[in-house]
């Protein structure tokens, strides 16, 4: 019997990497992935999914999972945007957005005249030379600036690949700007505790599943969580020898997590 699968009352679910390989051609699912989030839904446990997706809005992301056979709806995503656009508002703070075109829609209703901070996500091609200077630019003037980016992680993986992620391009502005990120997303404490309140669910009764040794299973266990990591997406096999994270447990997939999972019911 798995000790870590016992007592369990929620869980978080990463998207990509867990859940399907993103692609150019909108990705595709991991092999028994879409069975097992009907089976998690069917066992009567919370759920929530835990994305630090920013190359599309939610409506949007969602939509593709749900076109890939996912039973996902909006309301059960955790996403940085929206955490982002609520501290904005919070602080009158009016963003310089260094973000993938599909994703400023999330920002529609946040002013963004005269910036007084950065806001830098997963821009992809939108990360040029003249971007990345411009978004520079704008940080070095200011007194005190201000630099919040949607995720830290160094890289994804794609159907064709890996590709680096928005935590790369957020510390060349940290460089040569000297300032510190504020993260919104994981590995963010923050972000899961958002997750878990939506839930009702406490840090200890609730399992992370991730791809991402530290953004995934290093955050959750700092909230107090306990973490899996999947041996799919990102996962390398050097990330079983990670100086500072151990995941609780390692499984080939979701499907195999949720079998596990819920025969500790």
């Amino acid at each position: 019997m798995a000790a870590w699968a016992r007592a369990v009352r929620g869980l978080l679910l990463d998207v990509s990497g867990v859940l399907y390989d993103s692609g150019a051609d909108g990705g595709v699912p991991i092999a028994g992935s879409v069975e097992a989030v009907s089976r998690i839904k069917a066992s009567g446990l919370k759920l929530r999914f835990c994305t630090n997706e920013t190359q599309a809005t939610r409506e949007k992301f969602v939509k593709k999972l749900q076109g890939m056979g996912f039973d996902i709806s909006v309301a059960e995503v955790t996403a940085p945007a929206p955490a982002a656009c609520r501290i904005l508002k919070e602080r009158s703070l009016r963003p310089h957005l260094l973000v993938h075109n599909d994703l400023v829609p999330e920002f529609a209703e946040i002013d963004k005249t005269n910036p007084n901070c950065v806001v830098i996500g997963d821009a992809a091609e939108n990360f040029t030379y003249a971007n990345l200077n411009e978004a520079f630019r704008v940080l070095i003037g200011m007194e005190k600036p201000v630099l919040i980016s949607l995720g830290k992680g160094r890289y994804y993986k794609e159907t064709d690949g890996l590709k680096l992620d928005v935590g790369a391009y957020m510390k060349a502005l940290e460089y040569a700007c000297d300032v510190q990120a504020e993260v919104v997303g994981k590995p963010a404490k923050t972000f899961f505790e958002s997750a878990l309140a939506e839930m009702g669910v406490s840090p200890q009764e609730a399992i992370m599943i991730g791809d991402d040794i530290v953004s995934d299973v290093g955050g959750a266990q700092r909230c107090g969580m306990r973490a899996l990591q999947v041996r799919t997406g990102k996962y390398r096999p050097c990330d079983e020898n990670h100086p500072h994270v151990k995941p609780d447990a390692y499984v080939n997939n979701l499907a195999e997590a949720v079998d596990v999972i819920l025969q500790q019911l």
